[in-house]
């Protein structure tokens, strides 16, 4: 069977998008800001003034930006697909746990067992509260050698596990964190409904002050299932990333962002929620007017984001460590 990746590119070129937008679906090595404007970012064979909009959007949201940054978004209800930089790599941060709570669901599957209280008791406040400690006792249980059998099953190819226990050195690319997505919704070879039913609850459930980045703009009646990350390292600059399941109110769609090179984590955020309102804007509500102006966060409640931003790294690895 076809990859999902060449099938899109074969449509993509059916529908007369050109060599040109399917630059969005191949490596691209480091992010080039710039490029954002010059190729279609988006595609769909049966929705393809949709895609062409969002392409739009998500160029306006992103120009002038200048820290690094790389995304993916699908949705399975109209097939549009949008890559930029999709191949790049990050230094994970501790959006990296929802790939170690994948591995623990998939061992237990394995075992044919259910979860045990104290990976339960690990996996709660890891993903909800981002818990470092329970990301660390997961990720020594687990061992590199099951970790790594688990990113081959979900097809997370280009993902490279941190050195010893700093899983938040894992390298990882927008587009293998949507393979990880795809395992927790439309997939049914890796995870059993009731383990992809689990975690998305626990991504439901992320506590209101981490509810920033993908979330924002999240139409009513949609669910947003989500983790983030949002670490400093001692050379500067900050690495904050976000992914995403959207579902609810006849939706499903789901995108990750990851960015680099900021001098604050409110940079950070700020690129992550500006593509996301215009993802939400474009597929949330889907009424082919212009995308309505992305809105700073402010102190106070905001439209999918809770609570304002607290700029302390999330301390997935230490920040004097040199690696």
């Amino acid at each position: 069977m076809a990859s999902p990746l060449r099938a899109r590119a074969r449509r993509a070129l059916a529908a007369g998008i050109g060599t040109a937008a399917l630059a969005a679906l191949v490596p691209l090595g480091l992010a080039q800001p710039a490029a954002a404007a010059s190729v279609p970012i988006c595609s769909s064979h049966t929705h393809p003034a949709l895609a062409a909009k969002l392409s739009r959007d998500i160029a306006s949201a992103v120009a002038g930006r200048t820290d690094r940054y790389a995304l993916n978004v699908w949705d399975a209800k109209t097939g549009v697909y949008c890559a930029l930089h999709a191949y790049s790599t990050f230094d994970s941060a501790s959006v990296v746990k929802a790939t170690i709570m994948g591995a623990v669901l998939r061992r237990a599957q394995e075992q044919h067992r259910y979860l045990t209280s104290w990976e339960i008791s690990n996996l709660r406040p890891m993903i909800e509260n981002s818990d470092n400690s329970a990301a660390s006792n997961l990720w020594n249980d687990l061992g590199r050698t099951r970790l790594n059998n688990f990113l081959r099953l979900v097809g997370m190819n280009y993902t490279t596990l941190g050195p010893g226990g700093y899983w938040g050195l894992t390298q990882i690319t927008a587009r293998d964190e949507m393979h990880l997505l795809d395992a927790y919704t439309d997939r049914t070879d890796v995870l059993t409904p009731n383990s992809k039913a689990f975690g998305l609850s626990l991504m439901a459930h992320v506590e209101s002050d981490q509810r920033w980045g993908t979330p924002y703009g999240t139409p009513p009646g949609v669910v947003a299932h989500n983790k983030n990350g949002w670490l400093q390292r001692s050379f500067g600059d900050w690495r904050v990333h976000s992914i995403g399941v959207f579902t609810g109110n006849g939706k499903n769609y789901r995108m990750t962002v990851l960015t680099d090179n900021e001098s604050s984590m409110d940079y950070g955020v700020t690129t992550i929620e500006r593509i996301a309102w215009a993802v939400h804007h474009d597929l949330g509500t889907y009424n082919g007017k212009a995308a309505t102006p992305y809105a700073p966060r402010v102190a106070g409640p905001q439209p999918g984001a809770d609570t304002p931003l607290n700029p302390t790294s999330d301390g997935s690895v230490p920040f004097d460590y040199k690696g």
